[in-house]
């Protein structure tokens, strides 16, 4: 129904925004962890995660190294 669809709408703009808010972060902290993108961003960290297990899924974002002692890498094309 009409608020169904006006509530998925929503959800949708709402993940996007993190998504690219996620991105933004890591492009200027490549070491930054879950936990405290989702503390800036005001999600739980197993949403975070699932936010970058897709970007990570299309190609968008790479882990280099370990998973502590590692860093992210923003592929913008």
């Amino acid at each position: 129904t009409e608020k169904t669809a006006e509530s998925t709408e929503k959800t949708a703009e709402s993940t996007e925004k993190n998504v690219n808010k996620i991105i933004e972060l890591i492009e200027n902290d490549s070491k930054i962890t879950s936990a405290k993108l989702a503390e800036i961003i005001g999600v739980s960290p197993r949403n975070i995660e699932k936010h970058i297990a897709k970007l990570k899924l299309l190609g968008k974002l790479k882990r280099i190294g370990s998973p502590k002692g590692g860093y992210w890498e923003v592929n913008n094309f």
